[in-house]
């Protein structure tokens, strides 16, 4: 088992699987080349030993465990990969005094980014309510300088109770308050709060950006937010979750009549801009 308070670096890559490494992580992330580093990413998985490996991406130092997490597996061997529009799109937004909420946060990889860029002054909230998970982000943010990060082990969710959590165990990062179809889920109970909730308790005053990624769920988080918080909340910028079919309504359009336009959509996401002017 992973010792989690060990030095970064105890778990380097080495010998041949840090030449892999290095050979991935350079791969352009499309046609031949994403091919191929699926194939060394096969290969590594037995020289790694079911052990975590020490890397530093986007910034940030991470001690990830890439066996049931597709989020930490790409972040080792194909850092491009993740989410590279939407990292941009945030970076181009990030000022000084920050505020980003990370909703679904995993194990840190947007929230260890943005607070890599922001700086001292800003104010990070990294929301997850997978508890395995959850210790793996607490464990990433501690690998770090930057402490302007806050975890919260939570589901954010349209009621502040207890609510059942669908874990797929093949991939943790998966788990959803929406019933999951993978044949190897199971369920926890985990508490679970309002987002205007969490604001005000956290004494949020105002939101630069915001990422929401809950596996289906996000119309839960949002409707409930939209309905009870004030304008001044509003987040000046979205990174939301593209899973339409398991929404129970039309979420873009109700982000769009919130003074928002959709300024992009990529492989998994829609990106949200407020306060542009129509063309």
């Amino acid at each position: 088992m992973a010792d989690r308070e060990a030095p970064f670096g105890t778990y380097a890559p080495a010998g041949v699987l840090a030449f892999i490494l290095r050979f991935t992580r350079d791969l352009p992330g499309h046609g031949a080349g994403r091919r191929l580093g699926f194939v060394f990413r096969r290969l590594a998985a037995p020289l790694m030993h079911g052990r975590p490996v020490d890397i530093e991406s986007f910034g940030a130092k991470f001690r990830l465990l890439p066996y049931n997490n597709v989020c930490e597996s790409r972040i080792l061997f194909f850092p491009r990969l993740f989410d590279e529009e939407e990292r941009v799109f945030l970076a181009q937004r990030i000022r000084p005094d920050f505020r980003f909420i990370d909703i679904g946060a995993n194990i840190g990889g947007y929230a260890l980014f943005v607070a890599a860029l922001a700086g001292p002054t800003a104010r990070i909230l990294a929301i997850d309510p997978m508890p395995e998970i959850f210790g793996r982000l607490v464990s990433n943010i501690r690998l770090n300088p930057f402490g302007t990060i806050k975890a919260l082990a939570l589901a954010v969710a349209d009621k502040d109770e207890q609510r059942t959590l669908f874990v797929d165990a093949r991939n943790q990062g998966e788990s959803s308050l929406k019933i999951l179809t993978a044949a190897e889920s199971q369920s926890i109970r985990v508490p679970a709060r309002r987002l205007m909730t969490i604001l005000r308790e956290e004494r949020f005053e105002r939101i630069d950006a915001m990422k929401v990624d809950v596996e289906g769920a996000e119309d839960l988080v949002l409707e409930t937010f939209f309905a009870a918080a004030p304008e001044s909340l509003y987040p000046g910028s979205i990174v939301l979750q593209a899973t339409p079919r398991r929404w129970q309504s039309d979420l873009v359009a109700l982000i769009e009549s919130k003074g928002y336009r959709k300024v992009g959509e990529t492989r998994n996401n829609y990106l949200f801009e407020r306060g542009l002017k129509a063309d």
